[in-house]
């Protein structure tokens, strides 16, 4: 029983006609009246382009599946096994690196023929043609991107040829989702209403189809193993297989639903070109097949797993779940056709920068907001949806961990999740509000954001203890396979987490990385380039949340400082803060100043003018919230230094004074010998 190989291949052919009646249906692949590049390059790019996504999915679905879902071992049940690998183990990797190869080949097809179609001329091997090509590739944004997901895909693939350990698996796994974030920037958008809602939108997406649709396909691909054991058997690891997966395509489907809309409507503003439009109607048809493919995963989460495990019901049970899995796998790929044919249709509004263009439209993606006012600290936002995506997730986590530990008769502190709420409500404030909005055009307003995003919202992060809840909600894993508790106990115990944990080093970190970050090019980056704003966010939100946890936090870390120590470190860096505020109060020259230089923002201060506030605001916004941490310490060192007093009086208690009765016996002994020797001293005459 399980999926033959005809059925897996009719995925692969119901993708070719779902992107072939696409293509038809859009125009797409029409011949162009000008720069026509050849029905070779029409039809070959998206052809390519198809391929590559399903390759690529299927390296992220063969890698999530060996580094979360499948038990490494065959024999022995230990998470860090050396026996031999579990069949489905090693089939998910072996599928995983001939995606791999798949994928570096139609990353190099799809560069090579992306060149030709913009440059509106057919593929040719003469010199001329390589020599722009590799402009093409060195100096032009789509070419360099497609340059980098080729190099990624290449070491991606090389990896997974060689690497088996489970922790390398992971570094590879993290690297294949970074091939993601290049199509994720060269979408349609360069220059749409809200281009950084697009690209964020458009990189959640891919990420929930990667996961999904390679889920599905290394479902398809390891039926045959799954369906090798006799249902009820210790060797039969289909409803744990199944149950895992299906967690991850519950989540993958409110990823994809909820990201697609996001992006359809920041394409699509009115119902008119939804409906009239082709591009709105390849959308439409997307959606659609997305909802049915929902609906077919809550069918085998509440009604084909639950059967997997029953006596007299597990045979007909597994026929009904591999027909669905066929299903699932034609819609897929069907829709990935879909999909692909919308990426090469025009969308109804336009991806091109507008002549008259604004320098901070060039600049910064977006208009000057108004003036800034009282009022508009909180009345003017644009929302992060990579952002936004996190704190749902955080928030959604949280509830269900809580409510796990409470329906198990554990108790869990309201002050943490009222904490766990109000920072990740501080969180959004900071990256989709106001500070977001006007730190883009204004020094003083992005040093409001990064402080509060380095101090404030880590402090309601930290006091919400995360980790804590994660460790006690998290079932085990009993069959040598990592779910997330296990990968959360491996982090925390990890090397790297030793470093980055340890009290001096996230000190450091906290404090010197502002140095390094304001008087280099990566504060300019960080201001003209999408990519380099949210690794900014993440950095410093994540070496805030390091530096507190370091100091008040309460889940585990392989390493926690003395108390005086903390107040030590805690002094250092409100000094340090300090000299940085004040040396860009006194400071002449402006930091990035190619970028706020040229904003053409005609309200507000001056430029240098408002990059002194800024260093009064880094001075003082830096000095608060570190002295209530400092006071936090100061109270965690008292009760500690109560809980001990506690605890000795206790052992007091149990054993009569026994520690005092010795102490007291001790100086009774010093004393009698201090008399004798004294007695000695003086018949002696001395």
């Amino acid at each position: 029983m399980g999926i033959s190989r005809p059925w897996q291949l009719a995925g692969l052919a119901a993708l070719l006609l779902g992107l072939t009646a696409a293509l038809l249906f859009s125009g797409a692949a029409a011949a162009r009246e000008v720069s026509d590049p050849g029905a070779l390059v029409r039809w070959g790019l998206p052809i390519s382009k198809a391929i590559h996504n399903v390759a690529l999915a299927t390296v992220v679905g063969g890698l999530i599946f060996a580094v979360g879902i499948l038990p490494r071992s065959a024999t022995r049940r230990s998470k860090d096994d050396d026996g031999p690998e579990h069949p489905a183990f090693s089939r998910a990797l072996a599928v995983a690196a001939a995606a791999g190869a798949a994928w570096t080949l139609s990353a190099i097809a799809v560069l090579v023929l992306t060149y030709s179609d913009v440059a509106g001329q057919g593929i040719s091997g003469d010199a001329e043609f390589t020599q722009a090509l590799v402009y093409f590739m060195t100096d032009i944004e789509t070419g360099r991107a497609w340059l980098a997901v080729t190099i990624i895909a290449a070491v991606v693939t090389t990896a997974l040829f060689g690497v088996r350990s489970l922790g390398g698996l992971a570094l590879t796994l993290v690297l294949a989702l970074a091939g993601l974030v290049p199509a994720a920037l060269i979408g349609h958008s360069s220059s749409s209403s809200d281009h950084e809602g697009a690209i964020n939108s458009l990189g959640l997406h891919l990420v929930g189809v990667s996961a999904w649709v390679g889920g599905i396909i290394l479902l398809a691909l390891l039926s045959g193993i799954l369906t090798a054991s006799k249902p009820g058997t210790a060797a039969d690891i289909t409803e744990a297989t199944l149950r895992r997966f299906s967690a991850l395509a519950g989540f993958a489907f409110v990823l994809v639903f909820a990201s697609g809309v996001i992006n359809a409507s920041i394409r699509i503003t009115n119902w008119a070109d939804l409906v009239g439009s082709a591009y709105g109607q390849l959308i439409l048809v997307k959606t659609a097949a997305t909802l049915v493919l929902g609906g077919i995963g809550f069918m085998h989460r509440q009604w084909v797993i639950p059967q997997l495990g029953r006596k007299g019901s597990a045979f007909s049970s597994r026929r009904v779940l591999w027909q669905l899995v066929v299903v699932e796998l034609l819609i897929m790929g069907a829709t990935s056709g879909v999909a692909v044919a919308l990426s090469r249709s025009a969308p109804p509004q336009p991806t091109t920068f507008a002549p008259d263009a604004s320098p901070a439209f060039i600049l910064s993606g977006y208009e000057l907001p108004p003036e800034l006012t009282p009022e508009r600290w909180l009345t003017e936002w644009r929302l992060d949806w990579l952002w936004i995506a996190v704190a749902v997730f955080g928030l959604v986590s949280y509830f269900l961990g809580v409510t796990k530990v409470l329906r198990r008769g554990d108790k869990w502190q309201w002050f943490r999740t009222v904490n766990w709420v109000i920072g990740l409500l501080v969180l959004t404030f900071i990256t989709s509000g106001p500070p977001s909005v006007y730190g883009r055009v204004l020094f003083s307003a992005h040093m409001v954001d990064h402080m509060a995003l380095t101090m404030v919202a880590p402090i309601f992060l930290v006091l919400g203890a995360p980790v804590t809840l994660a460790l006690r909600a998290l079932p085990a894993r009993g069959d040598g396979s990592r779910g997330l508790r296990e990968w959360l106990l491996v982090f925390v115990h990890s090397k790297f987490s030793q470093l980055v944990t340890h009290p001096i080093f996230a000190a450091g970190n906290f404090a010197g990385s502002i140095v390094l970050f304001y008087y280099s090019d990566a504060f300019g980056f960080a201001m003209r380039e999408h990519v380099g704003h949210e690794l900014m966010n993440l950095h410093f939100a994540l070496t805030g949340y390091i530096f507190v946890l370091s100091m008040i936090g309460t889940d585990p870390l392989p390493r926690r400082a003395p108390y005086p120590m903390r107040l030590v470190l805690l002094l250092a860096t409100m000094g340090f803060h300090a000299f940085f505020g004040v040396a860009i109060m006194g400071g002449t020259n402006l930091l990035a100043a190619d970028y706020f230089g040229n904003l053409g923002r005609a309200w507000g201060p001056s430029a240098l003018l408002d990059q002194q506030m800024g260093g009064a605001v880094a001075w003082g916004i830096g000095e608060v919230p570190t002295l209530l941490v400092a006071i936090g310490v100061a109270v965690m060192w008292s009760r500690s230094d109560a809980r001990e007093s506690k605890r000795t009086d206790r052992a007091a208690d149990r054993n009569n004074d026994a520690d005092l009765t010795a102490y007291n016996d001790m100086f009774a002994k010093l004393a009698e010998r201090d008399a004798k020797l004294a007695e000695r001293n003086k018949l002696e005459g001395r």
